[in-house]
């Protein structure tokens, strides 16, 4: 008896080709999601800087707004810590960044409930 095995290797193929390709956009979605923290975790450590050699809130959080390059740069969250007004020599000073990631890989909503949160912080002595 003689089988009739042709499109055996497309059936196959589809079978195999949806997982193949959410894996590898998952992939890419990691790949964004570290590249992300480490912009964010130098972005911290530069207006942490800014705070440490007596720059004001306001400067603070405009450098932060103007140095990272995310989409939607509104969305950042700059929290600093003591305030301005009591800021002194000798203290320190924290600065914790935030920002909403937004995967774009299948069915990534129903593990992750909403966007996760990137959020970095950084301390340095004023001054």
């Amino acid at each position: 008896m003689v089988k009739d095995e042709s499109g055996q290797s497309l059936v196959e193929m589809a079978l195999v080709l949806p997982v193949l390709l959410l894996l590898l956009v998952g992939i890419v979605d990691v790949g964004r999601l570290i590249y992300s923290y480490s912009h964010m975790h130098l972005a911290t450590q530069e207006t942490v800087r800014l705070g440490g050699l007596g720059e004001g809130d306001v400067e603070m959080r405009s450098f932060a707004r103007s140095y990272v390059s995310f989409q939607d740069s509104s969305l950042l969250t700059v929290d600093i810590s003591p305030g301005e007004g009591s800021r002194e020599s000798g203290e320190y000073v924290t600065v914790k960044l935030s920002y909403p990631f937004q995967p774009v890989t299948p069915f990534a909503e129903q593990i992750f409930t909403g966007p996760l949160q990137i959020q970095t912080d950084s301390t340095i002595r004023v001054e």
